[in-house]
C-alpha cells in the first residue's frame, strides 16, 4: 500500500488544523471520503438526479440503473446469495432497529429470550430493550472475559432453547476485538434461534462473507467505510425476510393499494418505502469499488499492523491503561491516561492537530462493566501511518507531563 498516494486521494487529510498537519484518529466515529466518491456524488447530481423505479424518461432510468448496480455491488462485497437481500437503510442503527421491530416483535411472546453482549453498542441494546418490552421477552446477556473477550462456553451457556434472537457486534467498537461470529452462529442455530451481526466496525477492516458467516442478518454504514453518511445497509437471509413486515409505510413500497388494503412489493423493496437514499447508495456504491481496487486484505493488514505498532509505542507510557486484549485488535486503541479525563487528553490532542475520540462510546454498561466513566479512543485506517502513529504518542507524552 502506497500511503503517500493513497492519502491524495482524500482531500480532507492534506490540511493544517490548529496550524499543524491534521492527524485524523476518529475512524471508528467516520472515516474520510476518497475523490472517487466524491466525484461520484457531485456527478450524480449534476447529471443523473431523478427519482427510481417510477419514471420511464432517461435521467429515471440512469438513476435507477445506478441505485440498483450499488445493491449488486454491496451482494458481491459481502458474498450474499442474491442482491434481493440486501435492504438499504440510513445506517447500522436503522438496520437493526428494523430488525427488532419488523422481526422480533412479531416472533416474540412472553418468556422467550433475546441474548446480546455487555460489550454492545447501544444501537445493538437499545432495539432490544424496546422489542423485550413490547413482547415481555427476556433480555439476556453474554458474559465477559476479564479481558473484554467473549467464550464460546460462556455463549453456550447463554443461549438456550427459549432463544429466538442473538445479537452481538463483529469488531467492538470500544475493544476492538473481533468476536467468533462463525462459531456464535453455529450455537444460536444449534438451539433453534436467529443471529443478527453488528459490523459497523467489520465491515471497514476485513473481508465479510454472509456464506461463510452463515448468519441471518449483518448490518453495516456506508460512512465508516469510506462512504456517504446516510447509508447503511441490512442484509437478511431472503427465507427470513420475506416473512418480515415493514416497519415504515407509503410509496415505492407497494405492489397494489386499495381503499381498504394494500399489498407489498417483493424483497427488498417492501422495506424501502417512500424516495430512497439514492445518493448516498450510488456513493456506497463507489467507495465498494475503492476498498476492492486498493485490496480488502491488504487493507486488514495494514490496519492490523498499525494498530500493533501503536500498541507497543503506547506501551512506552506511564500510567496508562489500555481496554481490550493485548494482541489480535483491529482498527482502534481505548484507553485512559492515569487520571486525566479523556475529553481534556482529547483537547490537548487536538490543539496539535490530532482528532481522537473521547467519552463512552455509546457503551455506557460496557463502561461500567471496565470501571470507567469515559475513555479516550484512537482509531485508525488506511490512510494513516507510522509517522502519525509517532507524532500522537509524542503528543500523548506531552500532555502527560503537562497535566500530571
Amino acid at each position: 500500500m502506497n500511503h503517500a498516494k493513497i492519502r491524495e486521494l482524500f482531500p480532507i487529510v492534506n490540511q493544517k488544523v490548529n496550524n499543524h498537519s491534521l492527524v485524523y484518529l476518529d475512524n471508528a466515529a467516520t472515516t474520510q471520503k476518497p475523490r472517487q466518491v466524491i466525484q461520484t456524488l457531485k456527478r450524480f447530481y449534476e447529471w443523473e438526479n431523478a427519482n427510481v423505479h417510477r419514471g420511464v424518461h432517461t435521467l429515471g432510468t440512469r438513476a435507477t440503473d445506478a441505485y440498483e448496480g450499488a445493491r449488486m455491488k454491496v451482494a458481491r462485497f459481502i458474498n450474499a446469495a442474491s442482491e434481493q437481500e440486501i435492504i438499504f437503510t440510513r445506517g447500522t442503527t436503522a438496520a437493526i432497529n428494523l430488525v427488532a421491530s419488523g422481526y422480533a416483535k412479531a416472533i416474540c411472546k412472553e418468556g422467550d429470550e433475546i441474548v446480546i453482549t455487555l460489550m454492545e453498542h447501544h444501537s445493538n441494546l437499545i432495539p432490544w430493550q424496546q422489542a423485550a418490552k413490547a413482547t415481555g421477552a427476556i433480555l439476556k446477556y453474554i458474559p465477559l472475559q476479564q479481558d473484554g473477550s467473549v467464550s464460546l462456553e460462556d455463549v453456550e451457556k447463554t443461549i438456550t432453547a427459549r432463544t429466538k434472537i442473538v445479537s452481538v457486534s463483529h469488531i467492538s467498537n470500544v475493544l476492538g476485538m473481533i468476536n467468533p461470529i462463525k462459531q456464535i452462529t453455529k450455537i444460536a442455530h444449534k438451539h433453534g434461534a436467529v443471529i443478527l451481526v453488528d459490523g459497523a466496525q467489520s465491515a471497514p477492516h476485513i473481508k465479510i462473507d454472509m456464506q461463510e458467516l452463515d448468519c441471518d442478518f449483518y448490518a453495516f454504514s456506508g460512512h465508516k467505510m469510506c462512504g456517504p453518511t446516510g447509508i447503511g445497509v441490512l442484509y437478511g437471509k431472503k427465507k427470513i425476510i420475506q416473512q418480515m413486515e415493514p416497519v415504515e409505510f407509503g410509496g415505492e413500497m407497494i405492489e397494489h393499494v386499495d381503499l381498504w388494503g394494500t399489498t407489498w412489493r417483493e424483497v427488498p423493496w417492501k422495506f424501502e418505502g417512500g424516495t430512497p437514499i439514492i445518493a448516498g447508495a450510488i456513493g456506497l456504491g463507489a467507495a465498494i469499488d475503492f476498498l476492492e481496487h486498493i485490496g480488502r486484505e491488504e487493507i486488514e493488514r495494514h490496519d492490523r499492523e498499525l494498530t500493533r505498532y501503536a500498541m507497543e509505542r503506547m506501551a512506552e507510557i506511564d500510567d496508562l491503561a489500555v481496554y481490550g486484549p493485548k494482541n489480535d485488535r483491529v482498527g482502534l486503541i481505548t484507553f485512559n491516561l492515569g487520571n486525566i479525563h479523556p475529553h481534556d487528553v482529547a483537547t490537548f490532542l487536538d490543539s496539535f492537530g490530532i482528532a481522537v475520540r473521547a467519552g463512552h462510546h455509546c457503551c455506557q454498561p460496557l463502561m461500567s462493566w471496565l470501571g470507567a466513566h469515559a475513555t479516550t479512543r484512537a482509531s485508525f485506517y488506511l490512510y494513516n501511518t507510522e509517522d502519525e502513529v509517532d507524532k500522537f504518542i509524542t503528543v500523548l507524552l506531552a500532555a502527560r507531563k503537562y497535566f500530571m
